[in-house]
Formats: structure tokens, sequence, C-alpha cells
């Protein structure tokens, strides 16, 4: 395993297919397999990570899932899920992590022990094959708290290779102060999972994870929903604001690699003059 002390982490971030339907267990196959499939790509490219979007397993439709649908929302009826195939894709997907030895971020829907509305995930697997962090989205739009999900509030960070990389996924990308409390709690990145349908507007997504990168000094890698509508793309953003890396533009599905590389980052300096101002700001 490389020293920690290196300079360069070597990163993957897909632009995968998302569906939508948990009850449909061909599809869940189908997406565990195009997963897997990433995993070996990027490890062959040399990547140390793969980070993937929101519902790289699934993103249950609010209609599919609707009690009352499906034509009319309602409060979600989670026993329609296959839950044991969503099960065994993501174990499939941690033991291939461990063979290969690369670390994967990958989203899925979490089953909650107690019963109640699941955690719309994000799951940090090892190069050992284990699961060793979760991330639960926290911003929670109208729609998914009101009929979907139960919402975390949270941060979650770990490292790998001496690189601190902190979690977002879903409406988080829309809240400048969770990446500001990333800053603050010394990250050299944030991985930001999203997905949409796509539509006029909805590349600001990127437009917000480059203006996250730029106002904090770190790099952002963001991972979307392969969809030729959605007018945005999968790729990694460096501590300036700007791509170094990104998917087909034409929506397919696809990995992007780039290197986050310390010689190159923002001085500390930038860092600490950054949170010295911030800090006079709130008091």
């Amino acid at each position: 395993m490389p020293e920690t002390t290196q300079t360069i982490l070597r990163i993957a971030v897909a632009q995968s297919t998302v569906r939508e339907d948990p009850t449909d267990a061909d599809g869940l196959r189908a997406s565990g397999a195009e997963a897997r499939r990433f995993l070996q790509d990027a490890a062959a490219a040399g990547a140390r990570l793969v980070h993937f979007p929101e519902g790289a397993l699934c993103f249950p439709n609010k209609y599919v899932m609707s009690e009352l649908g499906p034509d009319e929302l309602g409060p979600a009826d989670w026993t329609k899920a296959s839950w044991s195939v969503l099960q065994d894709e993501l174990d499939q997907i941690v033991a291939l992590s461990g063979e290969l030895g690369i670390w994967t971020v990958i989203a899925s829907v979490h089953q909650r022990p107690d019963g109640k509305r699941p955690h719309n995930s994000l799951y940090v697997v090892s190069d050992q094959g284990k699961i060793v962090a979760r991330y639960d989205e926290r911003t929670l739009s109208t729609t998914k708290l009101t009929y979907m999900y139960t919402p975390d509030s949270e941060p979650v960070t770990f490292e790998i290779d001496g690189y601190r990389l902190g979690l977002t996924l879903g409406m988080d990308v829309h809240f400048p102060e969770l990446y500001t409390a990333y800053d603050a709690a010394g990250v050299d990145g944030v991985l930001i999972s999203y997905s949409t349908k796509g539509g006029p507007g909805n590349d600001r997504a990127g437009t917000e994870a480059r203006g996250h990168a730029a106002a904090n000094c770190y790099w952002v890698s963001l991972a979307v929903a392969a969809n030729p509508s959605s007018n945005i793309e999968s790729g990694v953003i460096d501590s300036m604001g700007d791509w170094i890396a990104r998917c087909p533009s034409d929506g397919s599905p696809a990995i992007a690699v780039a290197d986050l590389d310390r010689s190159h980052a923002f001085p500390p300096v930038a860092h600490d003059w950054r949170r010295e101002a911030r800090s006079r700001i709130s008091s």
C-alpha cells in the first residue's frame, strides 16, 4: 500500500446509470454489475479511490414507492423494495474492493433495523474490503423528508493515503455552510454525490461544486448520474474551482481519473487566512 507521506492521490469519479425502481431485481443487479466494471476500470488506471453518484445502486422514484401509487404521491412503502438484492450487490462491491485493493464510495438506500424510514446514504469501503464509514444525507428535500427518508445531522470524514476527505450527498450540494464546516475540519477535499433528471437549470450543481472548491481551497469530486439531458457531467475540481477531469458531456456511463497533488495545492497560509477571516465575521 502507498506510504501516507505521498503527495499524490489518484481518484476516479463515475458517471453511472441510475435506476429508480428498487422492486426491479434485474435492474438492481445491472447497477451492481456496472459499478463493479467501473471498479475494475479504475483499478486498471491506477486509482486508489472510485466515487459514485447518488443512487448508484438505486435512486427510488417517489411514485414507484408511493403506497398510493403509481399515480398518486404518498408515503413510501419500503416493504416493496428488494432489500436482499440491494444488500447482495453491495456485498459484492465490498468484496471486489478488497480484491482489487481500491477504496470505494458508493450510494444506496440504508435499511434501518428499527423499521423506520431508511437513510439516503453513502458507504465508504476500504481497500481491505470493509465498510468503514457511512454518510446519511442531511439536507433532505421536502419530498424526501415528507415521503421517503430519515435525515441525519452528522458530517463524515475518512482518510486514505494521508488525505482527509469529507462526504456530501443529494441536496447537500446547495448548502455552502456544510462545505465551510468541512474546511474548518481540515479536509483536503469533499466528495459530492448527486443525481438529477435534467432540464433547464439542473447544471447548477456543477457551478455550486466549483464554488465550494474555490471558496474553501480544496478539491471536490462531483459524481452524477449518466443522463444525456442533465447538462452536467461527473468530474474533479481543483482548489481554484477549475475542472481537471470530466466524464463525457453526452452523459454516457464512464469514469474520469484525476490526480490530487499536494505540491500543486494552495499553501496552508491560504486556508489559515480564510478561517481567520471567517472567525472575525462570525464573531
